[in-house]
């Protein structure tokens, strides 16, 4: 095998496209299998088939980037990836890395992590590698490794990733080879057809698994028995000193019966509310909701939930949503329900500071759930609902007591009307989930309660307590009920699914701006902030629809600022647009209390008032600055 040192990385462009950490997660999870199969094409075959796998596996996971990075714009052309910058990025890091492989170690030289065995991924006790092919693979295989790294590289490139010899160059220069058209040209004596490329014996996503020497690992394990158990005495002896205090001083031993740790397992002692609490309490939160269910008095069952909430065994899947902790409850938390909901057994329980869900099936305890959310500080706006249980994209949710009636609503289409759904003793008749679908967002379903006059906008987004939402300047918000504020979250609510799985409280739609184009028609636009129960986190994205399209576009968007939030009601953002007559324009706007907006950078410009349009080239770039009415600046979200 040939080998040769890596060249400088080139380094990036004020041009090049910023790609996200996110975007380049999406573009490798969606391409994984084509991203290994390249890793292990360009590794050398003299690594020994399991090894290449795992490194060539190794090596794609570490693709992702830390933060966003900029990357050359070098084009996808294989089906799926046209002009996908997060997939190019992740691209040029595999092959690099892979370059970087290939290198001999030398002596005096630190070695690159890349050089060295893989940590992770690893499988004890077994040896993976492909599926064997044909001679016509085998004979490819052979001449693949007589051929240097860039040279293997520049193949894989043009058969693999059907990239034309200059797009080849670009890539492998960004990589750092040192010598590109000296790989082309090693390319160029490979008589082998591209098709075999795709074949089983190159698939290292699709595995054979044979045991390591069998012989030699009885004779590792017998040893480091031994090894442990030596430790484990030395420690013993190490932790009892003369005055026999042992490190943890006077606290109980692990799992020590105290009055607590009892009362808090006890099913006996569980709380429960009232069924009228909730009328004359001052509180109205999940601390006035009343037991209700079938099996309320079902001992063995609670016991079982309070245990599984205490220490969940190794085969509980356990679920908590950011920020919450994860312990058993440190008293007698509050029952809220126990009770049969589609097939399984479930037990909402109630502490002051979280709820927590027990789920397991009817047959039995296989297969056990345990789900924790925060809900301190929680409201009768926040206190609305608890999800019982997902099945089939269905969803059923508990509701508070105060809830009169429940419907299902498209947060997509505003004037389709709510579709009634059946209260069952609080128990919601199932509602189709806003599942993400692969064909994309076509529909956002929502959970409606009505509560005396009020009626509220619950969305699921996959934890145990749904996000209210709701319409309105940061510090005079509503709820997003009624037609106006319908119509305002319509073109945004496929949005929502940027924050799922995130610990959020309530989401704000926030119309900050509406702005004239050049000759055709007027943009929104809208800011939604997304709080979470942990206070920190919240996720601010702004939204741009330009006249005619059903669906807004994210231009912008942070975490953790107080931008469009009750403390700093205050926005900025730009994007560039390209109008019908294929002139391209940056158009910026803020809130309505901003008195100047002013872009430098590739483009300069600047106007009185919150809104800005100025003509641009296409792929300019500028950075945004306000001042308010105050004399104090902000900067635009990025």
């Amino acid at each position: 095998m040939q080998s040769q040192d890596v060249a400088p990385r080139p380094a990036p462009s004020a041009t090049d496209p910023v790609v996200d950490v996110e975007q380049a997660e999406a573009a490798l999870v969606e391409h994984y299998p084509h991203l290994v199969r390249l890793a292990y094409l360009v590794l050398p075959p003299g690594l020994g088939r399991s090894r290449r796998v795992l490194t060539a596996h190794s090596l794609t996971q570490r693709a992702l980037p830390r933060s966003r990075t900029a990357t050359p714009v070098i084009p996808a052309q294989s089906a799926g990836r046209e002009g996908d910058p997060g997939y190019a990025l992740v691209r040029l890091r595999v092959v690099r890395t892979a370059l970087e492989a290939c290198l001999p170690l030398k002596r005096r030289a630190r070695p690159r992590r890349s050089q060295l065995p893989p940590l992770l991924p690893q499988v004890w006790g077994l040896k993976l590698f492909p599926r064997s092919g044909g001679a016509a693979e085998l004979a490819l295989d052979q001449r693949l490794s007589a051929l240097s790294a860039a040279g293997r590289a520049a193949y894989v490139l043009r058969g693999l990733e059907r990239l034309p010899d200059g797009d080849v160059r670009q890539v492998l220069r960004a990589a750092g080879a040192p010598d590109a058209d000296a790989a082309l040209r090693e390319a160029d004596e490979v008589d082998a057809p591209y098709a075999l490329l795709g074949s089983p014996e190159f698939d290292p996503c699709s595995l054979q698994a044979r045991p390591t020497d069998l012989m030699r690992r009885r004779q590792r394990t017998r040893a480091a028995l031994v090894a442990g158990a030596a430790l484990v005495v030395c420690g013993a002896l190490l932790g009892l000193p003369d005055g026999g205090w042992g490190p943890d001083g006077a606290a109980a031993p692990p799992y020590a019966e105290n009055p607590a740790a009892r009362a808090a397992l006890d099913p006996g002692r569980l709380t429960k509310a009232a069924p009228g609490a909730w009328r004359t309490s001052a509180r109205t939160d999940f601390s006035v909701w009343p037991a209700r269910g079938d099996l309320t008095g079902d001992k063995r069952l609670l016991r079982r939930a309070l245990a599984v909430w205490a220490r969940p065994g190794g085969t509980v899947r356990v679920a908590a949503t950011p920020g919450t902790p994860a312990g058993g409850p440190s008293g007698p938390p509050q029952l809220l329900y126990a009770g049969t909901v589609d097939g399984a057994r479930v037990v909402i329980l109630y502490d002051g500071l979280r709820v927590a869900r027990y789920a397991e099936p009817e047959d039995g305890t296989a297969g056990a759930a345990l789900d924790l959310a925060r809900t301190d500080g929680a409201g009768r706006a926040e206190a609305g609902a608890v999800v019982l249980g997902r099945s089939d994209g269905n969803v059923r949710y508990l509701t508070a007591p105060w809830v009169t009636g429940a419907a299902e609503r498209d947060l997509t289409r505003p004037g389709s009307g709510a579709m009634d759904l059946t209260l069952t003793d609080g128990v919601t008749a199932p509602l189709a989930g806003p599942a993400e679908r692969g064909g994309g967002c076509t529909s956002w379903n929502v959970l409606q309660l009505t509560d005396g006059s009020t009626t509220r906008l619950l969305s699921d987004l996959g934890e145990l307590v749904p996000a209210r939402l709701t319409t309105g300047r940061p510090g005079a918000v509503k709820e997003a009920s009624g037609a106006a504020a319908l119509r305002t979250w319509a073109p945004y609510a496929c949005s929502l699914g940027a924050v799922r799985g995130q610990g959020v409280r309530s989401v704000n739609a926030w119309e900050f701006a509406t702005q004239p184009l050049p000759g055709d028609g007027s943009a929104a636009w809208v800011c939604t902030r997304a709080e979470t129960w942990r206070g920190g986190g919240a996720r601010v994205m702004a939204q741009f629809r330009p006249p005619g399209a059903k669906l807004a576009a994210v231009v912008a968007k942070a975490e953790d600022v107080p931008a469009c939030g009750r403390r700093d009601p205050h926005v900025l953002a730009g994007v560039l647009w390209k109008s019908e007559g294929g002139r391209w324009y940056l158009v910026a706007a803020g809130s309505r209390d901003t008195e100047s907006v002013r872009a430098t950078g590739g483009i300069s410009a600047s106007a009185e008032g919150n809104l800005l349009t100025a003509k641009a080239e296409q792929g300019a770039r500028a950075d945004l600055k306000g001042t308010l009415d105050g004399g104090r600046t902000i900067s635009g979200l990025r």
